[in-house]
């Protein structure tokens, strides 16, 4: 569960300005534990040490106050969605008040307790969760519900589950004893009967961690001693459905506590326990003073003691709760600071069996002087603290005052923390440390602000070791080794506790990558790391060290011996704290991870990052998320009075530039990619990429890829971790919001800047693997480095599909920022690097999203869909769906168009026939009328063509066509005149397309030019045929393609480039049409003139020549012209044109031939080494652009005659290619998996012969089989798969002359006779195939 909290308001700070808490800060300062640098610290470390005087930087206090937090949130929903806000015009959905008004007179269930508290902690756990609370709900006045089923009832005799008969002697019970905290010894926790204690807090993942009522200290075999009360609070025995879900997990103490241990559900039960006594409810000063004290087991109450002085619960072995035990273990807080004990503190024998005490929850309560915020911040949970820490909790205190008087000096905060007033109220109930319980917390009291003692003072002191006063001694009280700071010993007497008083918290100012490997060999060595379900659980150093490197820091401690408990716990809270007071700064974490003034490479980064999140996942997913908050501040040019949006976004102290910014992206992003499991093959990388991409968890069938279990349950843990996903959802949500930024800036002041960069730009710049630039700070070998290129992008296309599955709400437009458009952009502009990043097509497809949208009507609504900012459609990313599908797609645009069209004209049809018979006119008038409104009220487009004038008919009858008459279902009547039966349906229309394109490509014809090697047509440059010949053969190309229908022409790629408005300016470009010139380019490119000089080699001259009608034609190439020298006609220059042949003998009397103006041989001038770039680039813009200008745009004004603009936007080149030429190679084994059988099977001898005669067939051979049964010589797009091939059997053969197979072309059906053998079918099939022409019925 992912406690989200808002967006932050100030999202250059460190913390949340209106959501803090003054009171809450000032008690947490009081009560926390205050990490300091341990005694044993390495040299390297102790240099990087600063103190820290923000309470909001300190790691226990900030997750302190966020649990408080979050339960007050939990509170408010709960009174909303029981109680409403009772205003009369309420809109928000979950108030009570608003649903009553919605269901006006009709009966309303209001929710019970364990709902409500369901849906509380779920609203209060979302991404900005005070965006739901209702606007006009109040406090609340009441108590909450949950308090209904407390009670207070007299105390019983406790009795525990593993209580002996014969218990064992205090003697025994010194001698085992070891500290332990609240937590831990509440698991060994007592058994009431009949009711249960109420007991227990919300630990920082959400889960159950148990507080008895009665303050216990765990000691030896698990007894606890607990201070003597009259009376215990116990929870009433409630019945619980125990199939319910709801009521097994939300109904238990654990979730319970988020609403007893509010400020308003505390008062209410001190004030029944004061009651209870029959003591005042107020005192004299009007503020509740209650003390709560519970029974305890085998304990008597307290002896009198000084009033205001509350007593430490003593441990049996003589040691004080949270400080160390004098039998063996260590010697108390005030001993290792100078031997100076509190003359107010009793002092038990080391082996006698003391009484437990325990202070008194006194909590006062106070009315705060200065404003209370009106916003709450959410918690986010983390994970469980470990064993460890629940092992090692009592052992350490905060550095303050070890003793329960009064008149010690607070805590020293800094004299510009002035708003820090008082101390937090009442928190005498609310467990927000670990390891110090609810009831040990001390009396609240104000603090005195002191100035901060300068650093030059403390370091008298500290002298350079442990500042920590939690050192453990001896039995005897003399200082042990582990006690001593490299020698030193600390001042004893008043000005020592003085000093103590004055020491602020500790971190590391930075983490390198050397920091990094030591401070997580440390968590691991002690066993202090966190759990987490991150794979491989533990990750040790993977890389080389490098020559001249110094030795490894290490802990000063001798081998050999056992490392103290205290002294891990020390290194446990101190390394938190400095994970946490770096990575949650922006700045710290930019200087930890960059090194003269450039990030570190990708590869260092990464192990960086897969070493903490192996460690401390939660600490560093979740510092890193506060770290992020900075990137949604606007940059400073948006801050200025000159931009219009001053009044918008506010000043900032701290704002991002782009720069920067990037850079925290980049290391975020790859604390991401570290979460992912180490996966060391590649192949595996892109298996599991596809098992995301479908969204699915496991695929084990193989249907999309095959993969262990265990891995694919390891992907799901990395890529659903709560806290992870949270953080990617901010980073996405940066980058669309850095990109609106940008478009602001751009729109208030221009594009003047040019150095501004993208956002993404320093995180491909880290991606560039070639960068020479790059900072390599660790050494790994080089198949790490090679797996690491594939690793990064996959993984980065991982996270941002899974923040989209995880955003999508089903409909095909989604937001244009927020995660979501984050996660396009991204995706986006990796697609448009995708040739730098070593990425194909299929690893940006998700095919989760097409398989749950509409095939039709999403296509549709596209084409009406305009774009903008803030929505976005997923058609306008084609990139993210398979070729098959966007080729669906773009068939139902065509096929809607085409249904629309046909409606209209058997409507308007319709109405002329009406007309016509009701209009009083004769009947030639109304036979002219019909005539003339014929063509707009016909429903097909029809095209009577005769075999012997295939093209010149179909230019005569396409001539002139409006665009409603195109649009029309196509109906081909071909050879009706010299006698052919053949009804189009379909299969007469493929054999017309494939007569006229045939001839229109025709090179005798003098358009187009054959290539005689590849069979690739390309434009004639200077043809001399007309414009409008190349418009018609262009708009036959667009009815073909219109009615779903292929073609049998090879064109080049780079004519769907242009097509398409991509440009065409690389080799591999043209390599596929003209594959010796490209190769031949290549080589020019690639020359080395230590072989010889390029001009003396090549001699080739920076001249562009062609040869048409047998003339040679050369021009000097001229360089691509910028855009103010282009011509307002055409945006093209006039000595760019090419020149034309003439088109008629009159036109050839009046001008130049071509060929008159080539320039003279030694005019030209030589391609060079310094040139041959510029000459590739110019020669390749000339063959494909300057040459056949005219003749291109001719047809490609008749290519767009029947598509949509818009839908030729889903296509690639490469699949615009198959759509209009379909796929050449025939696989005869895929034919024979997906083809039917009519009247036998694949087992009948017939059939058998049949495909063993076909798969002997060469390529032309397979080309007319596939053209005789289906009358198209190529497969369509998507393969064999999207292809009707039927084997019908016609019978046997019983004529001696024999009968050939026949086929019915518009339905994929051949008619195969059943021959008596394997010889006879072979002949007769390739008889027919040979004499293949007209039709009976097709």
């Amino acid at each position: 569960m992912t406690r989200e909290s808002r967006r932050p308001a100030s999202a250059g700070g460190h913390g949340y300005r209106n959501g803090d808490d003054l009171d809450i800060l000032a008690g947490l300062w009081e009560e926390a534990h205050f990490p300091r640098l341990p005694w044993d610290a390495p040299s390297e470390l102790k240099e990087l040490v600063e103190d820290i005087d923000n309470p909001k930087r300190v790691y226990a206090i900030h997750k302190a106050s966020r649990r408080h937090n979050f339960q007050q949130l939990v509170q408010r929903y709960i009174v909303q969605l029981r109680e409403g806000c009772g205003a009369e015009h309420c809109t928000t959905p979950t108030c009570f008040t608003c649903r009553k008004r919605i269901v006006g007179r009709a009966p309303i269930r209001r929710y019970n307790t364990t709902s409500a508290r369901m849906l509380a902690t779920h609203l209060a756990s979302q991404d900005n969760p005070e965006d739901s609370l209702c606007p006009n709900l109040r406090s609340p006045k009441a108590p909450p519900a949950a308090l209904s089923s407390l009670v207070v009832v007299p105390n019983t005799k406790p009795r525990f589950r593993d209580e002996r008969p014969s218990p064992a002697s205090p003697k025994s019970q010194a001698n085992h004893s070891r500290p332990g905290s609240p937590r831990s010894s509440a698991k060994n926790g007592v058994q009431f009967t009949p009711v249960r204690s109420c007991s227990g807090t919300m630990s920082e993942d959400g889960k159950r961690s148990m507080n008895s009522t009665h303050p216990q200290s765990e000691q030896g075999a698990g007894k606890q001693q607990f201070q003597q009360a009259g009376f215990t609070i116990v929870e009433e025995p409630v019945s619980k459905d125990h199939r319910s879900f709801a009521a097994n997990m939300f109904g238990t103490v654990a979730f319970k506590m988020l609403e007893w241990l509010t400020p308003a559900a505390l008062e209410d039960m001190l004030r029944k326990t004061r009651a209870y006594n029959g003591a005042p409810e107020e005192g004299a000063s009007g503020h509740v003073t209650p003390t709560l004290e519970t029974k305890s087991d085998n304990a008597a109450r307290p002896s009198q003691r000084p009033q205001g002085t509350p007593s430490l619960p003593a441990e049996p072995n003589g040691g004080l709760v949270n400080g160390h035990g004098s039998s063996g273990h260590g010697q108390t807080e005030q001993e290792a600071r100078g031997g100076k004990v509190n003359q107010q503190q009793h002092e038990p024998s080391p082996g006698s069996h003391t009484t437990n005490t325990r202070r008194n929850s006194n909590a006062k309560l106070r009315t705060s002087s200065g404003p209370k915020p009106t916003r709450q911040l959410s918690i986010d949970p983390y994970a469980q603290d470990t064993p460890h820490e629940e092992a090692f909790a009592a052992m350490l205190r905060s550095p303050r005052a070890n003793g329960p008087s009064v008149d010690k000096v607070s805590r020293v905060t800094k004299t510009s923390s002035s708003n820090l007033s008082r101390p937090i109220s009442q928190l005498s109930s609310a467990g927000y440390f670990d390891d110090v319980s609810l009831e040990k917390m001390p009396p609240p009291k104000p603090i005195d602000l002191v100035s901060k003692t300068s650093r030059t003072a403390l370091d008298g002191v500290q002298n350079g070791g442990s500042r920590s006063p939690k050192t453990p001694s001896t039995g005897s009280g003399v200082p042990s080794e582990t006690s001593c700071t490299d020698g030193s010993v600390a001042a004893s007497g008043q000005g020592s506790e003085l000093e103590d008083e004055t020491l602020l918290p500790q971190a590391l100012s930075r983490l390198d990558a050397d920091v990094v490997d030591l401070v997580c060999d440390i968590m691991q060595e002690d066993g202090t790391a966190e759990e987490h379900m991150l794979e491989p659980q533990c990750v040790s150093r993977l890389h080389n060290r490098r020559a001249g490197q110094g030795k490894l820091a290490r802990r000063k401690h001798r081998p050999g011996r056992g490392y103290p408990p205290n002294l891990r716990l020390e290194w446990k809270l101190f390394l938190e704290q400095t994970l946490f007071y770096v990575l949650s700064d922006p700045q710290l974490t930019l200087q930890s991870f960059t090194k003269k003034g450039q990030l570190y490479d990708s590869q260092t980064l990464w192990y960086c990052m897969l070493r903490l999140t192996r460690v401390a996942p939660s600490l560093v997913f979740h510092s890193l998320w506060m770290a992020a908050a900075s990137l949604f501040a606007p940059p400073k040019a948006l801050q200025t009075l000159r931009s219009p949006t001053t009044k918008v976004f506010p000043k900032t102290e701290s704002s991002l530039s782009n720069l920067e910014a990037g850079r925290l992206i980049s290391i975020c992003l790859h604390a991401l990619i570290a979460a992912a499991p180490l996966v060391t093959n590649s192949c595996q990388l892109y298996d599991m990429s596809r098992i995301r991409a479908h969204g699915l968890s496991l695929a084990e069938s193989g249907a999309v890829a095959r993969q262990p279990t265990e891995l694919c349950l390891q992907y799901d843990d990395a890529f659903t971790d709560g806290i992870a996903l949270r953080l990617a959802r901010r980073l996405f949500a940066a980058i669309a919001t850095r990109h609106h930024f940008d478009a602001l800036r751009e729109s208030n002041m221009g594009p003047s800047d040019h150095n501004v960069k993208d956002v993404l730009a320093p995180l491909f710049s880290q991606l560039d693997f070639l960068n020479i630039d790059a900072v390599y700070i660790l050494d790994f070998s080089f198949p790490d480095r090679a797996l690491h290129e594939t690793r990064v992008p996959i993984l980065l296309l991982d996270w941002a599909r899974a923040v989209m599955l995880n955003e999508w709400n089903g409909s095909p437009e989604v937001p244009g920022d927020g995660p979501f458009g984050g996660a396009l952009a991204l995706i986006e502009a990796m697609y448009k690097r995708r040739h730098e990043l070593l990425l194909a097509d299929a690893q940006f497809r998700s095919d989760y999203f097409s398989e749950r949208l509409d095939t039709v009507r999403m296509p549709i609504s596209w084409l009406s869909h305009t774009p903008s900012r803030q929505r976005s459609h997923l058609l306008d990313f084609p990139y993210i769906f398979n070729p098959p599908t966007l080729v669906s797609y773009f068939r139902s645009i065509n096929f809607s168009r085409m249904s629309r069209v046909f409606e209209e004209s058997t409507s308007f049809h319709d109405k002329i026939r009406v007309m016509s018979q009701r209009v009083g006119l004769s009947q030639h008038h109304k036979d002219v009328l019909l005539e003339r409104l014929r063509p707009a009220g016909s429903k097909y487009l029809i095209l009577d063509i005769r075999r012997g004038t295939v093209l010149e008919d179909a230019f005569d009858q396409l001539w002139r066509r409006e665009e409603r008459e195109l649009l029309r279902p196509l109906k081909v009547h071909l050879g009706e005149s010299n006698g052919e039966e053949g009804f189009d349906s379909g299969g007469v229309q493929q054999e017309f397309f494939r007569l006229a394109i045939a001839e229109a490509l025709n090179p005798d014809h003098g358009a187009f030019t054959v290539d005689e090697r590849t069979r690739m047509a390309w434009f004639l440059p200077g043809s001399m045929e007309d414009e409008w010949r190349f418009e018609l053969i262009g708009l036959l190309v667009s009815l073909a393609v219109y009615n779903g229908l292929t073609l049998p022409v090879t064109f080049p790629k780079a004519l769907y480039r242009k097509l398409l408005g991509e440009p065409v300016t690389d080799l591999h470009h043209i390599a596929d049409g003209w594959p010796e010139l490209a190769s031949g380019l290549t080589t020019l490119l690639e020359w080395d003139e230590k072989d010889g000089l390029v001009e003396d080699v090549f001699a080739r001259t920076y001249e562009y020549s062609v040869s048409a009608f047998g003339q040679h034609i050369t021009r000097e190439m001229k360089p691509a012209p910028n855009a103010s020298q282009y011509h307002r006609h055409h945006g093209r220059r006039q000595s760019e044109e090419w020149p034309q042949f003439a088109k008629t003998v009159s036109q050839a009397s009046v001008t130049r031939a071509p060929h008159d103006d080539n320039p003279a041989e030694d005019d030209a001038p030589l391609v060079t080494s310094a040139n041959r770039n510029a000459y590739v680039s110019d020669y390749i813009r000339y063959m494909t652009d300057v040459s056949v200008r005219p003749q291109y745009e001719a047809f490609a004004r008749g290519f767009y005659a029947c598509l949509h603009p818009k839908s030729l936007s889903l296509l690639t080149a490469p699949l615009l290619q198959s759509v209009v030429e379909g796929v050449q190679g025939i696989d005869i084994s895929e034919l024979k998996r997906y083809a039917r059988y009519v009247g036998w099977d694949a087992s009948h001898r017939t059939v058998k012969d049949f495909w063993s005669v076909v798969k002997r067939y060469d390529e032309d051979m397979k080309r007319k089989l596939l053209e005789f049964v289906t009358a198209s010589e190529r497969v369509p797009v998507g393969g064999v798969k999207n292809m009707m091939f039927v084997l019908q059997r016609n019978g046997e053969e019983d004529d001696p002359a024999g009968r050939l197979p026949t086929s019915y072309t518009c339905y994929g059906t051949l008619l195969l006779p059943e021959y008596p053998d394997k010889d006879v079918l072979k002949e007769r099939l390739a008889m027919a195939l040979e004499n293949a022409q007209g039709f009976g019925f097709a």
